[in-house]
């Protein structure tokens, strides 16, 4: 039973290196761990669907986020921001590097659209991007840094439900602290991904590339967006204050759809948005965010089967049977089994309250502090967020860089995303947990 994970996650790799699309490998991997459970396939496929609901939440609300990225976007104030990068970026690819992980860091704290912006944002730059011959891994790094590291190390926004989530799971299993103290726990894995995005930015993708047509998958003739000549009017400060305004019930509720509901309620009563525009910016959000979300629920559904079956249980029982009490080797294994888990659900929001209950007794048995468990929890958590297929944090880059069909979900996003990103989380991780 303890292989099951490890068999079903390898059967999603090895597919999603061999360019299959990512919800068949998904559902591939998800039966191959049904049938290695016992399980026939119809009832495999019936555990998958059930399971599907675990994300329900999370796939509304990116819909809702993509609609109001939408609504956002037809007043023209990205476009602003689109000639303000084109305008002081040109030919400097580090500094427009930096920048994209600097503007998709305010997706997750500040302007809660989380990963709704990159197919409004990046579009319009991919003629640049080639004009620069910027490496698209570069850039597909950078956003995925902007998407992770601020929920990882600042709990407010995403980061805040990230913390609370933490928090909630180790209470529930006998051990305390706060948020506060899980923050701070996680500034350690987090400066991992910090050294992560410098060594991609400034070394391995700093060389000129020339992107392939048809490298993703579409070969389609595709036409740039353009920013177009845009001056900041009333308009955009109604949007602003919408934002603020999706943001504030954002952070008293604690609920993604709420904020992002109140944003559109608000692009619309201020009539910023007319509204007779209303089915137009909800057809043009499900049709961005749709495919993204039905990936989050086949991945829920995956995660399900794993779970109902014992095989993570049976994983982490192994692993931790023959650890004894050197603590060195068991934050290191859990580290490994939770990159094992979380890659394959490919939802750290989701997977945490599993790692909670699984980790926590192991840590407590071998005398981990609560802050030193927060970081393995926290840090087997966003393993799951960088390099896996099925994440929210790599599918959103791809969807916004494969605009023109130039740029490969696993080879040019997952791939460079894992090695620069889960590499240092284990490592920084490993090392918040022994001296935490």
């Amino acid at each position: 039973m303890e292989w099951v994970v490890v068999v079903s996650v390898f059967v999603l790799t090895i597919l999603s290196l061999l360019r299959i699309n990512v919800i068949i490998a998904i559902i591939a991997a998800a039966l191959t761990a049904g049938l290695m459970s016992g399980d026939s396939v119809i009832g495999s496929i019936e555990m998958l669907v059930s399971g599907m609901g675990g994300q329900a939440s999370t796939a509304l609300s990116y819909i809702l986020l993509g609609a109001f990225a939408v609504a956002i976007s037809y007043t023209g104030i990205t476009a602003i921001l689109v000639n303000y990068l084109i305008k002081v970026l040109t030919g400097k690819k580090t500094m427009m590097l930096f920048a994209i992980a600097g503007v998709a860091s305010l997706s997750q704290n500040l302007v809660p659209v989380h990963i709704a912006f990159i197919p409004i944002l990046i579009p319009p730059l991919l003629k640049l991007f080639d004009e620069m011959k910027i490496d698209r891994r570069g850039v597909a790094t950078a956003l995925t840094f902007g998407l992770k590291a601020p929920y990882v190390m600042i709990p407010a926004g995403f980061g805040w439900i990230f913390h609370e989530t933490i928090v909630n799971g180790m209470t529930e299993n006998g051990a305390d602290i706060t948020i506060g103290e899980s923050a701070l726990a996680m500034l350690i894995p987090g400066a991992g991904m910090v050294v992560g995005l410098l060594i991609a930015i400034l070394f391995t993708y700093r060389k000129d590339r020339e992107s392939i047509p048809g490298a993703g998958g579409n070969e389609a003739n595709f036409t740039a967006p353009e920013a177009g000549n845009v001056t900041f009017n009333r308009k955009h400060l109604l949007t602003l204050i919408a934002i603020v305004g999706a943001l504030t019930v954002q952070l008293m509720t604690g609920n993604l759809i709420a904020g992002a509901l109140t944003g559109l309620v608000l692009m619309f009563a201020l009539v910023v948005v007319p509204f007779k525009k209303g089915d137009q910016v909800m057809a043009d959000g499900i049709a961005m965010m749709g495919q993204i979300a039905f990936v989050m629920l086949v991945a829920s559904g995956f995660g399900h089967i794993l779970t109902e079956t014992g095989a993570v249980d049976a994983l982490v029982e192994v692993s931790s049977g023959f650890l004894g009490d050197n603590k060195a080797l068991i934050a290191l294994i859990l580290l490994l089994v939770g990159l094992v888990v979380t890659i394959g659900i490919g939802s750290s929001f989701g997977t945490i309250p599993i790692l909670a209950a699984l980790f926590v007794p192991i840590c407590l048995t071998a005398g981990f502090s609560s802050p030193a468990t927060a970081a393995l929890i926290g840090t087997a958590g966003a393993l799951g967020d960088a390099g896996s297929p099925a994440s929210d944090s790599t599918l959103g880059p791809t969807s916004g860089l494969n605009a023109d069909g130039k740029h490969h979900h696993i080879w040019d996003t997952c791939v460079p995303t894992f090695i620069h990103f889960n590499i240092p989380l284990i490592v920084f991780g490993w090392a918040a947990a022994m001296v935490l």
